[in-house]
């Protein structure tokens, strides 16, 4: 067996709660102000969160939604969020986290399997979500039902296992299927804290403008878990707003932007960049989706700072990999975190590869989920050989530990028998002056298994379709090249970036 471990010391493992992790890179600043709401400047104190954290975990409890219960929380990225947050884990609960775009079938159907007995969120989505809750109840922040949960605090973390309790059920469709839930525990975010401030150089102060949501992994745990675990400051945006985001990474002198790669493309491209002052900015973190080398390198010409990227997903809480500052490798996932082992694994034979070989990529360390939650036969795929995560990643390690993401094993293009990365050919597209975003899928043939075709977003006296396919032709192998060029308005993602092909699928199916 060939595994790749973390070039990082490991960090201990501290027996903690995520909450009781929270509060003690809080606990000596009461008086600092945490978490601040981006578009209304409103502002809360350590002090006042820690308060409201343990006063609404009192009520919760007293109204019997605290230990040994689910409360569903759907919401924007507010400073509340991160309250009620840590009131259901103080009180020893569980807490579902969804997406508030979900139409009322989507949400019942997380509900359901989430068996969650309380539904919070804003009063803007109080219609849709009384629709899909039926029995269950439905509370929005800040009404007098909502501010009349807060009781008797509960100055202590109520008792719970921290391996084996799951404290958080967000819902991820892992390498295959519909949405399941993946039940993390204390130990797995806890982990993951210590494991990304420790390798990502995580310094007290720094101050980040927090639009990636917090109801996925990625700005559940980098931002709002970090960012306050760290003795950091988060500042909440409820959507990405590019002035806005602009805005407060210069007021508040953010050492650190935490981005998906279609914010990179408008930090690269877009004009408004240069009317603000970044100067106190050292590093852009990518995630979620591959960043192509081409359009790091943008970022970082730019911006004058280094652009990195990170690897991750929900059944990892997110994070197993991260660059360090000092050592960048465009286009590479980075290195194994703290506590991480890696293998590469054949996915014909099942044989482990060395380094520089491509395989799908299997991880192994504190931060593996327990399980999809009422899916044993999906947790069995997924967790393999004694605790390794097969992530369904096609990636390589180099010499160096270093990790290259190729692609979705479910994504790759078969064309003639060969294998394409679509996330290869658009970081291709993307890299071209005039292009500012692109996707690409597989299109059946009955000749050649699947053509893969390109979608493209073009700005004004871009490159046409003449001009794409030549620039193919000179920088990638024939196997490789594009067979269709369709320009569209926008690509379509989801809220942490990633591309949602399948709408492009049946957009082509359709017709």
């Amino acid at each position: 067996m060939t595994i790749f471990s973390s070039a990082f010391a490991d960090v201990p493992l501290t027996d903690q709660s995520i909450t009781e992790r929270v509060f003690a890179g809080l606990i000596d600043r009461p008086d600092d102000v945490v978490l601040t709401d981006g578009p209304t400047g409103r502002t809360m104190t350590t002090a006042a969160f820690m308060d409201q954290v343990k006063r609404l975990a009192g009520g919760l409890t007293q109204a019997g939604f605290g230990a040994g219960h689910t409360v569903a929380l759907m919401a924007p990225n507010i400073p509340e969020y991160c309250v009620i947050f840590h009131a259901v884990a103080w009180a020893g609960g569980t807490i579902t986290t969804l997406n508030p775009t979900y139409t009322a079938p989507e949400i019942k159907h997380q509900l359901a399997d989430s068996q969650a007995e309380l539904l919070i969120t804003i009063p803007d989505f109080v219609g849709t979500a009384q629709e899909a809750a039926g029995d269950i109840g439905v509370i929005a922040i800040g009404s007098p039902e909502f501010l009349g949960l807060m009781g008797d605090p509960i100055n202590a973390q109520v008792p719970v296992d921290l391996d084996k309790h799951t404290v958080v059920l967000p819902y991820s469709s892992g390498t295959t299927g519909l949405p399941k839930g993946v039940m993390l525990s204390h130990r797995n975010l806890v982990a993951n804290c210590d494991q990304i401030i420790a390798a990502g150089g995580f310094r007290k102060g720094e101050v980040a403008a927090g639009f990636l949501p917090f109801f996925h992994i990625y700005g559940m745990t980098v931002l709002m878990n970090v960012h306050l675990a760290g003795g950091g400051a988060v500042v909440t945006l409820p959507r990405f707003d590019l002035p806005l985001f602009l805005q407060i990474s210069q007021d508040h002198k953010s050492r650190r932007m935490w981005i998906v790669p279609p914010v990179a493309l408008a930090l690269a491209k877009h004009p408004i960049v240069d009317d603000y002052d970044l100067s106190a900015l050292e590093q852009v973190f990518s995630g979620a989706a591959p960043l192509g080398a081409e359009l790091s390198n943008a970022v970082e010409a730019r911006l004058g700072c280094t652009s990195l990227q990170g690897y991750g997903m929900t059944e990892l809480a997110p994070v197993s990999h991260v660059t360090p500052g000092a050592a960048n490798k465009p286009g590479g996932s980075g290195q194994a975190v703290p506590n991480t082992h890696c293998r590469i694994v054949d996915i014909e034979t099942g044989a482990d590869l060395p380094a520089g070989q491509e395989g799908e990529l299997w991880i192994k360390g504190p931060q593996v989920m327990q399980g999809y939650l009422n899916n044993p036969s999906a947790t069995a795929a997924t967790i393999v050989d004694d605790g390794w995560l097969r992530t369904g990643d096609i990636a390589r390690i180099d010499a160096d530990g270093y990790m290259f993401i190729v692609d979705r094993l479910k994504e790759l293009i078969k064309y003639k028998g060969f294998q394409v990365a679509p996330a290869e050919l658009e970081a291709t597209l993307v890299g071209m002056d005039g292009i500012t975003d692109a996707a690409v899928i597989g299109l059946p043939d009955p000749e050649a298994g699947e053509l893969p075709i390109g979608f493209v977003v073009a700005a004004e006296g871009g490159p046409d379709e003449t001009a794409i396919m030549a620039h193919f032709d000179k920088t990638l192998a024939s196997y490789k090249q594009l067979h269709q060029i369709r320009f569209v308005d926008e690509i379509p993602k989801s809220a942490s970036g990633k591309i949602l092909r399948r709408f492009l699928r049946d957009k082509i199916a359709a017709e």
